[in-house]
């Protein structure tokens, strides 16, 4: 697998994993062929599916490239935000056990949702419960959990944003609608819009203060507050970093290789 996923219990607060690097170059593969626009090889891959990887043009190449750079001020925020969003995006593809996610953002700019997952039920007939994902790739993880998360899913929790959500999941089950034909895509998203039908899914960079089993646990304080409920409705994910941006450059320049291996420019 691309990354080792190490799963994590903090009692009736939150559950989920942390996330750990199994095979660098294996990852920067996988990011780089999202980046031109091969997601969907990828997730067939994470299935354990083969077939033929696609190959990429120049053209491919140099849009993808752009999605690399730095602001002009030099801020790399925005480039490794998304990267982060990527990275979390193939996580939830290893863990998923036949639920169907959205495809990963494929610009920086995006303003939705960091991700959605649906979690089909057994059968295939119905939507059990729609995740949230919330990525965030900073210096600062408390801070930012306390600052722009938890006030998002309180949000989400009142009933904001209700209607790109109900977009969002309708889009996802029309796609999937040959691999689940007897799924009532109507009934599945008036499903979504009770409250305990959501879920959320908060992953966030951490460095060495929240490594630790009792800090990591610190860091999700109060999320039980913001969501209200059975803990399975609370999943959080870690992935750690030495030093953030100096591991996002230099992940970001083995991507721009990988792109242009793969599309030979």
């Amino acid at each position: 697998m691309t990354l080792v996923l190490k799963q994590i219990d903090h009692e009736n607060l939150c559950h989920g994993w942390e996330w750990e690097v199994e095979d660098i170059d294996i990852l920067a593969e996988r990011v780089a062929r999202v980046a031109l626009g091969q997601y969907r090889h990828i997730a067939q891959v994470l299935e354990g599916l083969t077939g033929t990887a696609p190959v990429g043009s120049a053209q491919h190449a140099a849009d993808a490239l752009k999605k690399l750079k730095v602001a002009k001020n030099g801020d790399p925020w925005h480039r490794d935000g998304w990267l982060f969003q990527m990275i979390s995006w193939i996580a939830a593809n290893q863990e998923k056990q036949g639920a169907v996610l959205a495809p990963p953002h494929i610009f920086h700019a995006h303003k939705g949702f960091d991700g959605v997952q649906l979690e089909i039920s057994g059968d295939g007939k119905s939507v059990n419960a729609v995740v949230i994902f919330e990525d965030k790739a900073t210096e600062n993880a408390r801070r930012t959990i306390k600052r722009d998360v938890w006030p998002d899913i309180a949000d989400l929790e009142a009933g904001g944003r209700i209607a790109e959500l109900t977009h969002e999941a309708s889009a996802i089950l029309e796609r999937q609608q040959h691999q689940y034909p007897d799924l009532d895509i109507d009934d599945a998203i008036d499903r979504i819009l009770w409250q305990e039908a959501r879920r959320y899914r908060v992953s966030i960079s951490i460095d060495d203060k929240h490594k630790p089993g009792d800090q990591r646990k610190k860091l999700f304080k109060h999320y039980d507050a913001s969501a209200a409920g059975d803990v399975i409705r609370r999943r959080a994910e870690t992935m750690h970093f030495d030093d953030l941006r100096e591991w996002m450059a230099n992940f970001s320049h083995l991507v721009a290789e990988k792109i242009k291996a793969i599309a030979n420019v």
